[in-house]
């Protein structure tokens, strides 16, 4: 019998869009050595546009919710409460619960932070954006609504809020990061997942007993922000003391 083919990576156009081409498996040593250049740019671009913005609450959630759904009002309500306590408010800089988060902030003049992404179907950045920075990949704009922020709050959202929510579980669990608060905003939503952690994760033994003080569930924005300022200033000694200077010998 003959032998089997050796699969190939799939030939289409990806050649055009090197940021999806890297996940197609190994590349020429060239290809790969650039594309490590750009991502490193890309990093360091995210790290000097953000090195000014703290203290920040990063605020997840799906981006197809619109004005008037009352998830939208409570991201909103979110924005504005974390301002008032001094906060910056971050998010994906896009649509939905991130343009009501950033909203939020501005309607009492508080500060307004978006890391948007490039997405083949266009994600605009939403309107209420005091700084905005854009990403080709999801791995560089996650770490920077990570490392900028003391705390995370998430409203429904789909896949991406999953992702984003759980990356922030997993590095606190692990201890690559503090433990940050990490609050999700509507029990009727989110309750079927904890029962998931609680009657799967745990009884399967998959996480720890103490794992379970990972994540916490509210039911208001009130709630959620009473939490976040609790622990941020008490338990880890956050205080509103100057920002940091900009360096003129760093152009910044």
């Amino acid at each position: 019998m003959p032998e089997d083919p050796v699969p190939v990576g799939p030939k289409n156009d990806l050649s055009k869009k090197p940021h999806l081409k890297f996940l197609q498996g190994p590349q020429a040593r060239g290809f790969e050595l650039r594309l490590a250049i750009q991502i490193f740019f890309e990093f360091m671009r995210g790290f000097r546009k953000l090195h000014f913005v703290g203290p920040c609450v990063t605020v997840f959630g799906s981006a197809r919710f619109k004005e008037g759904h009352p998830y939208y009002e409570f991201a909103r309500e979110t924005g504005k409460l974390l301002a008032q306590a001094g906060f910056t408010v971050m998010t994906g800089g896009g649509p939905g619960i991130m343009e009501a988060a950033n909203r939020g902030a501005k309607d009492i003049g508080g500060r307004s932070i978006g890391c948007n992404i490039e997405l083949p179907f266009e994600q605009k950045a939403n309107p209420y954006l005091d700084l905005m920075i854009e990403f080709k990949h999801f791995f560089v704009r996650k770490t920077m609504l990570i490392k900028y922020s003391y705390a995370f709050i998430a409203l429904p959202g789909g896949y991406g809020t999953m992702d984003e929510i759980f990356e922030a579980a997993t590095l606190i669990q692990t201890g690559k990061m503090k433990h940050f608060p990490l609050v999700l905003i509507g029990k009727e939503f989110w309750d079927p997942l904890i029962d998931l952690i609680h009657q799967s994760f745990l009884n399967e033994g998959t996480i720890s007993p103490k794992d379970l003080g990972v994540i916490r569930v509210c039911e208001t924005p009130e709630e959620a922000v009473r939490i976040v300022h609790k622990v941020v200033l008490h338990d880890f000694g956050l205080t509103y003391g100057p920002r940091p200077k900009r360096k003129w010998y760093l152009r910044e």
